[in-house]
């Protein structure tokens, strides 16, 4: 069996026809039905009802399908990221989520320039989830996200979990509470972000209030988080921030952190597996060193 097989196949079981998938794969439909029925023969099960029309997978065809799609989809990560090591072109690319850029990214990327003047670092905003993409792609070598997603190609490192903090404006009435609990906003005018590409920050804030049994009154999905502080300083509504971004619009909103400890959002590094270059060694040793010099509790792992 070779990774055309499972294409072959891959292309059947998604088009229901052996001549719309010969179309796909740019073959004629007599040789693809011949290459069907080997693999099924050495399989020794059949994997396509060809009695149904259009046609349809069987049980072990289902299975099969599904295990397919993952060794195609590992085989072109695999390719695309042996590519890029063997394709180095004197710079690292990194993927963040916006408000990773108020913590300490900035000074991490500006002490990881002077380690290494010559390679040029290339920014690339994406959420969590499309830097899980990008890295299987070859898009960037690393992000920075505060999702965790499951993905067997990509290696999550959770460097620290950021308090979370409410931003209520100067008028409002939360204003003099030395902190709150999330039990307190389950009546306020929540404004969450960003309203796509999801999943985002916003399902990991719904998920603290069903953890806890309880889910806000009504909540506002916007934008982006500037958005957010926006509307919350014009005192239209409320948000939840990571501790970090509590210096923003400061003279009209007011930060209030949590009862809850608990309530935190993490910091995660994400990279390739087994993917153990000295850049980003290097990266993540200059992490923590700035943790360390900051005094930020943080998780310590190597690569």
């Amino acid at each position: 069996m070779e990774l055309r097989h499972l294409r072959y196949f891959i292309a059947v079981a998604e088009e229901k026809s052996f001549s719309s998938a010969a179309e796909r794969l740019y073959i004629s439909q007599p040789p693809l039905s011949r290459q069907i029925k080997q693999l099924e023969k050495e399989m020794g099960v059949v994997l396509i009802d060809r009695n149904q029309r259009p046609l349809k997978l069987t049980e072990a065809g289902v299975f099969f399908y599904e295990h397919a799609l993952q060794i195609v989809k590992n085989s072109d990560n695999l390719r695309t990221m042996t590519m890029r090591k063997g394709a180095f072109d004197g710079s690292i690319s990194i993927g963040f989520v916006g408000s990773i850029l108020y913590g300490t990214l900035p000074r991490v990327l500006s002490r990881f320039s002077k380690v290494y003047p010559n390679i040029q670092v290339k920014l690339h905003e994406l959420n969590s989830w499309q830097q899980t993409q990008a890295l299987t792609s070859g898009k960037i070598d690393v992000g920075f996200g505060r999702l965790l997603f499951d993905d067997a190609s990509v290696r999550r490192i959770l460097l620290r979990e950021e308090r979370l903090v409410v931003a209520v404006s100067a008028d409002h009435v939360l204003k003099h509470r030395d902190t709150v609990s999330i039990s307190d906003l389950v009546h306020e005018n929540l404004l969450l972000y960003p309203k796509a590409p999801r999943p985002s920050f916003m399902d990991h804030i719904l998920k603290l209030f069903s953890d806890r049994g309880i889910e806000p009154s009504y909540f506002l999905e916007v934008s982006e988080l500037h958005v957010a502080l926006g509307l919350v300083a014009a005192d239209l509504g409320i948000t939840i921030v990571p501790k970090s971004l509590e210096y923003l619009r400061e003279k009209e909103i007011i930060y209030l952190p949590f009862e809850d400890d608990l309530l935190t959002s993490p910091v995660i590094m994400n990279i390739r597996h087994f993917d153990k270059s000295e850049l980003l060694e290097t990266l993540l040793s200059i992490i923590y060193q700035i943790y360390e010099e900051e005094d930020v509790t943080h998780k310590r792992e190597q690569i």
